[in-house]
């Protein structure tokens, strides 16, 4: 990688890893993509370039490749699980219909395109417990849909046309940069503003109810390896299982009481999040991605608490200050 393009570059995980390819490429175009009304603030839009890109619009894409000389794109514009619940056509639209100009625009211009997938492109007929990286997937949101078919028509474009694409299955991810945006695992970051505020959590999650967990720096570490990895150790490319940690809400509330003991949690569950995440695997087995590209988080539960606590405290301090 050396030219790069993030569509979506102003979302959760874009925001993150466009500062992270910034540090990581210092000689390189690192190019903030965005929509009018997303526009990149602060050190993002201060620190490399940036350009419009609705990823519904193929001839932008292909007018902004060819402007930076991009040989790498990061597709990660999408709808949220919830939010493409209450969506399902916006999701369709972005997810699939994006991901088709992307991709055209790679086959035309010779770029790599990594689209990532997610642990909702399992449903309720896969193991549950140490979920495969080959097993059945039939999900039953629109979110999980638009992932398999992700995952399908990049593979499709690899094999067809030579494409270089390339994904992870991510896990719920946990930051202190970006607030929640939707999406079904979002509670996980949601417990951890509520406890450094002093606020009572609600948790719309029921409890022992497991998902897999990641912190987002392990995530950007996932996102940027699978693209440095050597090609010819790839036997699957879309795409691959990663995890870090597994907890249901009690689990995590007992992890911060450690911290913050006076610190309260109730149960509002909420149904659509709730059916959603049922379906969801608790855990998922990474080997293939250890063995093919030598994946290996840093941050367990414990860990991550600590940091994130850590650092929204921090956050707090400097809000009340100004």
């Amino acid at each position: 990688m050396k030219n790069v393009l993030i569509i979506g570059s102003t979302g959760q995980i874009g925001s993150e890893l466009t500062m992270e390819l910034r540090k990581r490429y210092p000689n390189g175009q690192i190019v903030a993509g965005y929509i009018p009304g997303a526009e990149p603030r602060g050190e993002l839009a201060e620190s490399g370039p940036s350009s419009i890109v609705d990823i519904t619009n193929e001839q932008q894409i292909a007018e902004t490749v060819s402007r930076y000389n991009i040989d790498t794109i990061y597709n990660l514009a999408a709808l949220l699980s919830a939010v493409a619940e209450a969506k399902p056509q916006l999701a369709w639209k972005i997810g699939i219909g994006g991901l088709f100009n992307v991709l055209e625009v790679a086959r035309e211009m010779k770029c790599a395109v990594f689209t990532p997938s997610s642990i909702g492109a399992f449903g309720e007929d896969a193991p549950k417990n140490k979920t495969p990286q080959d097993t059945v997937r039939n999900p039953h949101t629109m979110y999980g849909v638009t992932k398999v078919t992700g995952e399908l028509l990049s593979d499709y474009y690899f094999k067809r046309f030579g494409v270089d694409t390339r994904s992870v299955r991510f896990p719920g991810l946990i930051s202190y940069v970006t607030p929640p945006g939707g999406g079904t695992t979002d509670y996980a970051v949601e417990i951890f503003y509520a406890a450094v505020k002093k606020e009572r959590f609600i948790c719309p999650i029921a409890a022992g109810t497991f998902m897999d967990m990641m912190y987002m720096p392990d995530g950007l570490e996932a996102a940027i390896q699978i693209m440095e990895a050597d090609p010819s150790r790839l036997k699957h490319r879309n795409a691959f299982n990663i995890t870090a940690m597994s907890f249901d809400p009690e689990i995590i509330f007992n992890q911060i009481r450690k911290y913050v003991p006076d610190f309260e949690m109730e149960y509002q569950v909420d149904p659509l999040r709730q059916t959603i995440a049922e379906s969801w695997p608790n855990s998922l087995d990474d080997t293939c991605a250890r063995d093919e590209w030598g994946w290996n988080p840093k941050y367990n539960l414990e860990a991550m608490v600590k940091d994130m606590l850590k650092q929204l405290d921090e956050k707090e301090m400097v809000n009340q200050s100004t």
